[in-house]
């Protein structure tokens, strides 16, 4: 089912929120304690290596980076790969190449590990920053293997300043969701889709046509996968049996589907590399 015409032209020019509200959340509670521990054990690490593999998430390029990680990378030679490029959208890889590049950042591959699409360049960038790194001078080297990868867990920065970066991070799947809340990230997720006019999530659920209240995408959404409930309301003749849709579960629904691609590619730092300021307004 592909979206009318109509329907897609009066959506892109429909008048969606330009903030996002989230009151009293606190952004801190989302990223767990251990995180500075984790840091501290990897920068410790470091000095084993003669090559750091950077990965992070093709949908957040920018704001996906843990900038006390930066911080600790010296002199080393640096690669970055941003997987899941068939997540993202990548209609501005070049401004992101260069956004990164202005960060320091020259040797940078785009994956998506699940179909092997250019995984196989890895190993041979790798060997090749390696050998011609100034820091490469090992009076051993191992021949069988000939390299040797040591793995470490994903550490997210103890402190997220932004709460657009930390919605951002947990859309991606780096935080627990019951700790953000799913239906706020839905929300957010709606926000961001109507934002960049990416309406695929009419397609997909057979909406009418978009919209900006996640409250009526959630029923409709609920209605559709039959997540509904029988609720007792009180009136004043009696219990009465009302149909109340299971906003959680089509939030929920909702999440994995973005997660699956299955609305599309997304860049959800469009904003970052359009120099457009943070979005949330937090009161």
């Amino acid at each position: 089912m592909r979206l009318a015409p109509r329907v897609l032209c009066s959506a892109a020019q429909a008048a969606w929120r330009e903030n996002f509200l989230l009151r009293g959340r606190d952004v801190a509670r989302w990223f767990p304690g251990h995180m500075a521990k984790g840091l501290k054990k990897m920068k410790s690490s470091l000095k084993l290596v003669d090559c750091i593999i950077e990965v992070h998430d093709a949908r957040i390029p920018l704001s996906g980076r843990n900038p006390l990680f930066q911080e600790t990378l010296g002199l080393k030679p640096h690669l970055l790969v941003l997987n899941k490029m068939d997540l993202a959208d990548l209609t501005e890889q070049q401004k992101i190449m260069q956004r990164l590049e202005g960060e320091g950042l020259k040797n940078v591959i785009f994956t998506n590990c699940l179909k092997d699409e250019n995984v196989k360049q890895i190993i041979p960038m790798v060997t090749e920053l390696m050998g011609s790194s100034p820091r490469y001078h090992r009076g051993e080297v191992s021949e069988r293997p000939l390299m040797f990868l040591l793995d470490t867990p994903g550490v997210l920065a103890p402190r997220i300043e932004s709460v657009e970066t930390g919605l951002k991070l947990a859309l991606c799947g780096t935080v627990l969701d019951h700790l953000v809340g799913e239906e706020t990230m839905a929300d957010y997720l709606l926000f961001t889709l109507n934002r960049h006019q990416r309406f695929g999530y009419v397609q997909h659920y057979g909406l009418g046509s978009a919209c900006d209240n996640i409250e009526r995408v959630l029923k409709s959404v609920a209605v559709k996968l039959g997540k509904t409930q029988k609720v007792k309301v009180l009136t004043g003749t009696g219990d009465v049996n009302v149909i109340q849709p299971d906003y959680p579960a089509a939030a929920r629904d909702f999440l994995r589907t973005f997660r699956r691609g299955l609305l599309g590619p997304v860049m959800l730092d469009l904003d970052v590399l359009r120099g457009h300021p943070p979005a949330e307004t937090v009161p």
